[in-house]
């Protein structure tokens, strides 16, 4: 309340504390890391040898079918309409959260904040702006292994 009696904002509650529009800034970035991080910083390149996923195991046997996907580390891998694998960053690069695969839509989607890609990671709906990043997918002959390379 101020000396009248009334409510006050949250802003005019923090300016009567004598906190400068700086020092608001940082009190938020403290409060909330994410909000002050950049998607990109969170897209670790893979080593050379790659990452080689077992399709076999409980943790990745659905992604032998059609329509399915699945998360390993930072990277959302998926089997799309078409019968192939997809790689990308399963960070959004608008605010960090983390997109799925709509197998309906055959496209990538973030619940966060509506942004769409396209299965190989370009935006097609914004607010997003930038690309996800694309990792190159090999099946074995066997079928029973993906390996996930950078692109």
């Amino acid at each position: 309340m101020d000396n009248t009696g009334g409510a006050i904002n949250r802003l005019q509650f923090l300016k009567q504390l004598g906190l400068s529009g700086s020092a608001l800034l940082a009190f938020y970035c403290v409060g909330s890391l994410s909000a002050c991080s950049k998607a990109e910083d969170t897209v670790t390149p893979l080593s050379a040898d790659g990452v080689t996923l077992d399709l076999s195991s409980s943790a990745f046997s659905g992604l032998k079918t059609v329509g399915n996907y699945a998360y390993s580390g930072n990277i959302l891998v998926a089997h799309i309409k078409n019968g192939s694998y997809i790689a990308v960053s399963k960070i959004c690069t608008h605010e960090g959260s983390t997109v799925r695969y709509v197998a309906s839509a055959d496209n990538l989607y973030c619940p966060e904040h509506g942004a769409q890609y396209t299965t190989s990671g370009t935006v097609t709906q914004r607010p997003a702006t930038r690309s996800l990043t694309q990792y190159k997918t090999t099946l074995s002959n066997d079928g029973n292994s993906l390996l996930i390379t950078n692109a």
